[in-house]
């Protein structure tokens, strides 16, 4: 692996790569949708504990159980994108470790350390989220992150407990395990909405050689 990707493929990943507000009236596929996780899903999480989970929201039904949850600043953005992603998180993905590292009983250490759990699944979903953003942007898509949400009516509406849920929920999600991390919204972007884009520090600013 030892090509560099060219420089169009870096701008379109990065330097040219724009979070997006506002949105064009054209659809994302599903199949889209399929590719975009066939893509992030080979990033590398520790011990390829892979905790991420996802609902994609691509129905103004879908929208609208999420509409309470959101931040006012969050709401017309979202209502308008063509599919709003709950990136989330699996506190008992150790529960796949045989099947994704078996190479030793990695499920034992964290079975029983539910503290490390945690730690590890919200670290290595955010992680995968940043995979999500960027082979959606691979594959021509543009990206509005977004964390202006209510974590506890999120993971109540869309992840709860008590079996009040549909069916796909109840096989993935029987019980409340699952949590949000952040909201991403999917589209196309409308490049005419955009504002002038916001400095980033410098390598002496941030980087450090030792």
């Amino acid at each position: 692996m030892s090509n560099r990707l060219s420089e169009e493929g870096l701008d379109l990943l990065f330097r040219q790569a724009r979070t997006h507000s506002a949105w064009l009236d054209k659809p994302v596929s599903d199949d889209t949708l399929k590719q975009l996780y066939d893509l992030m899903k080979w990033g590398p999480t520790s011990a390829n504990c892979c905790p991420a989970r996802i609902l994609f929201l691509r129905t103004p039904e879908a929208k609208r159980r999420l509409l309470p949850a959101l931040a006012p600043g969050n709401v017309d953005k979202t209502m308008a994108a063509p599919v709003t992603a709950i990136i989330a998180y699996d506190l008992k993905f150790y529960e796949q470790l045989p099947k994704l590292f078996p190479h030793t009983d990695a499920r034992a250490w964290f079975a029983n350390t539910p503290e490390l759990a945690g730690i590890t699944a919200r670290r290595n979903s955010s992680l995968q989220g940043a995979y999500f953003m960027i082979a959606a942007r691979a594959l021509g898509l543009d990206c509005g992150p977004m964390s202006g949400f209510d974590n506890v009516m999120v993971d109540h509406e869309f992840f709860p407990a008590d079996g009040e849920t549909n069916a796909f929920q109840l096989e993935h999600f029987p019980d409340s395990h699952v949590k949000a991390n952040f909201l991403c919204n999917l589209g196309y972007g409308d490049p005419t909405k955009l504002h002038a884009r916001s400095p980033r520090l410098e390598f002496d600013e941030v980087c450090k050689l030792l």
